[in-house]
């Protein structure tokens, strides 16, 4: 048989082949390619060193997500961001109740005689009161009440009792907050700020020139037997020009002309209820919108009417 020269001859070069226990051991450690475990030593140390770059950065990472959750983390007791850092800054502001419905309003419109007109405003008051008459709507009201007065303030984790069954009369659910008699109750609240102290006007020798002059009469005359009232953060309401003056009439702050200062600082404390001043406007003109500006008196209370810091504003109509 002839041969074609341009064909090539491929041998196949057969190997025997290793018993199983062979192959084991050379798995374990291969004496002709200094192999260990089927991988020399430098692609071993290849190996190792990837891992340990890719674990390292793993750990790196691990433990920048740890700091940043640490850092960011927001006790739902104590807020990380207080006072001067916070949004709603180191100086509160004032709030009235009852609320309009519309939220773009501040005006109090109502018949003086007609229950179906002033029932909208008795009836926010009543919601707004009631987490102060029904404890137990307030998570861990009743529990924490501490008996708190001027001399005897709550220790940690305790809260102060809002009792506004006594000495808010006539301004009471039952008496309609008297708004069937054409002498409304309005009333303010504090807003709150974690940690805030009051530093109070409680020199009576020494109080604002800009206070008016009703409020130093009450201040004197609350602190005559006992200088501890004078912890008050004082409040006053007054028409905000010369006609609202005169047509705003007598005004009575119940229980006090202020929120005492027993209440603070505010820790968010279980149950904590702010306190209340309701504001009795004895016998305001009806017939015209009267603009009433009421103010919360503190050293460390910042008054800016346009900010409204320290100051709500409202109206009042009474036809």
């Amino acid at each position: 048989m002839i041969r074609n020269p341009k064909l090539e001859e491929f041998e196949i070069e057969t190997k025997p082949r290793k018993p199983g226990k062979q192959k084991f051991s050379d798995f374990l450690y291969n004496e002709d390619t200094r192999e260990i475990f089927g991988r020399t030593p430098e692609r071993w140390g290849k190996l190792f060193l990837f891992y340990l770059i890719f674990l390292s950065a793993l750990v790196a990472l691990f433990s920048v997500c740890m700091a940043t959750f640490l850092q960011q983390f927001i006790n739902p007791r104590v807020p990380r961001l207080q006072q001067e850092g916070s949004l709603i800054g180191s100086s509160p502001g004032l709030g009235f109740r009852p609320l309009p419905d519309d939220v773009r309003s501040t005006l109090i419109w109502y018949k003086g005689t007609s229950y179906e007109s002033y029932k909208y405003w008795e009836d926010e008051l009543i919601e707004f009161l009631s987490v102060y008459k029904k404890k137990g709507q307030t998570v861990g009201a009743g529990q924490n009440i501490f008996n708190c007065n001027f001399r005897n303030s709550p220790p940690p984790g305790k809260v102060c009792d809002v009792d506004i069954t006594r000495g808010f009369d006539p301004c009471t659910e039952e008496n309609h907050f008297s708004f069937h008699k054409s002498s409304p109750c309005i009333f303010l609240k504090l807003n709150r700020i974690y940690g805030w102290r009051p530093e109070f006007y409680n020199d009576t020798n020494n109080l604002p020139v800009e206070m008016p002059i009703e409020l130093k009469d009450n201040i004197r005359n609350i602190t005559f037997n006992n200088m501890d009232h004078a912890n008050m953060i004082w409040v006053s309401c007054e028409g905000e020009t010369p006609t609202d003056k005169e047509n705003i009439g007598p005004i009575t702050y119940l229980p006090y002309p202020g929120f005492p200062g027993y209440f603070y600082p505010y820790n968010n404390a279980e149950g904590y209820l702010s306190p209340l001043v309701a504001v009795h406007l004895q016998n305001p003109k009806a017939g015209i919108v009267i603009n009433i500006e009421c103010r919360a008196w503190a050293q460390n209370i910042k008054y800016d009417r346009r900010e409204k810091l320290g100051v709500v504003h409202f109206e009042l109509m009474i036809e």
